[in-house]
């Protein structure tokens, strides 16, 4: 039997994962790169350390693997982009993350001359540094990368095809062209206007093909042999809806990672934009059948916990967060806004700053972690409210994964905050999951999406047990924290 294999280049680190037929994992392998904070708000990867550590991965799995690989998939951190030689092969620049803030005057100024209407109608997206057009502006102004012919523009996806294939394949999909602020998600082709906006060559832009069909084959660079069909290339967090399975209108995931991003399918009509929320594709099937989310995007969620552990000392390992935190029966008082890049969805606020609020003498380092947390769920509470007043539609029920994902602790508190129930997939490795299921369903490894579907196995229900009082009025306190967090910043700082 063969199996598909998933590279998920994440924004800490890279996970190769095979999985077979019956959507069960058959290995894997992770390693972490490093990050860069050259200034603040500043967060900057190497291209070759995260290429090392795709090759580091694959060369663990190919050692691992008895079976043949069918196809590869890729997942990807989305936003970040990368600049590059075509002819050489070598970065021009570290790639900036999306995390990064230092194009925030940029929106700014673009607000302040009216093309925020223009970049929602287009892109379904907001002015926001969070996304990729001004940081690729960035990179050509201040960041001295040099225009020209040879010039290769692309966010992590593109640059892993490039190396993986050898230089032969210069493309990305559709989800994550929709997430440069480059792209018009009605044509579903680069926006000629964004980029003359933003100063962007659009020779330098990859080929934007579906999401799940053959993009290229590898070359010998790759550990896991030559010839392998390069057939589903997803951002991650679209991955993750398609690797729940939320393949009808209406079905809803939220991804615990570095991040948090809540995804509703909305079918294969794009939405108008809404307010707090961003529209995005969802996928492209070979077909060209394309399917639209609304998104809600958590800048820091599971950062929270990396700051808990590099930052502040108080563990020693991510694992801890959960045991520590449950060794209190609640946070004492203490609320965690842990608006370390700023608030993304619904607030929109670079400007925003972390805080701890309500600390007393009696505070200790789990009344921290209870209240890192809590803190994912109220902000996925935040945006679950603005997705069902935007769209008119409740949310039954939630579909979960991601790293802390596995804390029952906090998908608990997430029931009783939602008041609905929370369903965790027997693999939480929903992200690489669906750029595999989207490899394997191009080349015929799965003949459909019932096939995809019935690949989706439950693990846990949680059902709301708090008195739905008592869960907003912790709410209410998170609200009121969250006020106190905004606008903190200065503009330039």
């Amino acid at each position: 039997m063969a199996v598909v294999v998933s590279i998920d280049a994440g924004t800490t680190g890279v996970r190769a994962f095979a999985v077979g037929h019956d959507g069960a994992p058959r290995a894997s392998a992770y390693r972490e790169f490093p990050q860069y904070f050259p200034h603040p708000g500043w967060v900057e990867h190497d291209p070759e350390e995260i290429w090392r550590a795709v090759v580091a991965t694959l060369v663990e799995m190919a050692s691992a693997l008895e079976e043949p690989v069918a196809a590869l998939g890729i997942t990807d951190q989305r936003e970040t982009v990368v600049a590059w030689d075509a002819r050489s092969g070598e970065p021009l620049h570290r790639a900036i993350v999306w995390q990064d803030r230092r194009t925030a005057g940029v929106c700014d100024r673009l607000v302040d001359e009216g093309r925020l209407d223009l970049v929602r109608s287009t892109t379904g997206l907001v002015l926001d540094p969070y996304f990729s057009g001004t940081k690729v502006a960035w990179l050509l102004g201040p960041g001295g990368v040099p225009a020209g012919p040879d010039l290769r523009i692309g966010t992590i996806d593109s640059w892993l095809m490039h190396r993986l294939t050898g230089g032969a394949v210069h493309a990305t999909d559709t989800t994550n062209a929709s997430r440069t602020m480059l792209f018009d998600i009605g044509s579903l082709e680069w926006s000629a206007e964004m980029c003359d906006l933003l100063g962007v060559p659009l020779e330098s832009l990859p080929e934007v093909k579906p999401s799940s069909g053959r993009f290229g084959l590898t070359g010998e660079a790759c550990p896991l042999g030559a010839g392998i069909p390069i057939s589903g290339v997803a951002g991650d967090q679209q991955a993750a809806l398609f690797g729940q399975a939320c393949l009808s209108p209406g079905m809803t995931k939220n991804t615990y990672g570095t991040g948090s991003f809540v995804l509703m399918n909305v079918g294969t009509t794009c939405p108008d934009p809404v307010d707090g929320l961003l529209t995005t594709v969802a996928w492209t099937l070979a077909d060209g059948t394309t399917t639209y989310a609304l998104e809600g995007a958590i800048f820091v969620t599971g950062a929270a916990i990396q700051w808990l552990r590099d930052g502040l000392g108080i563990i020693s390992e991510a694992a801890e967060t959960g045991p520590l935190a449950a060794s209190v029966p609640d946070t004492g008082g203490v609320y965690f806004v842990p608006a370390l890049t700023g608030l993304g969805s619904p607030w929109w606020d670079p400007y925003a700053r972390g805080s701890v609020l309500g600390i007393t003498r009696g505070t200790n380092r789990a009344h921290l972690a209870r209240a890192t947390v809590e803190s994912m769920a109220y902000q996925t509470r935040d945006v679950v409210t603005a997705m069902e007043q935007a769209g008119g539609v409740e949310v039954a029920s939630l579909r979960v994964d991601g790293g802390a994902s596995v804390m029952d602790l906090l998908l608990q508190f997430q029931a009783d905050q939602l008041g609905v129930e929370v369903s965790r997939p027997r693999y939480t490795d929903t992200t690489a999951l669906g750029s595999a299921f989207l490899a394997g369903l191009a080349e015929g490894f799965w003949g459909s999406l019932d096939d995809v579907a019935g690949a989706w196995h439950l693990d846990a229900t949680f059902t709301p047990g708090m008195d739905p009082a008592l869960a907003d009025l912790g709410h209410q306190g998170w609200l009121r924290a969250v006020e106190r967090s905004r606008r903190w910043a200065s503009p330039g700082e």
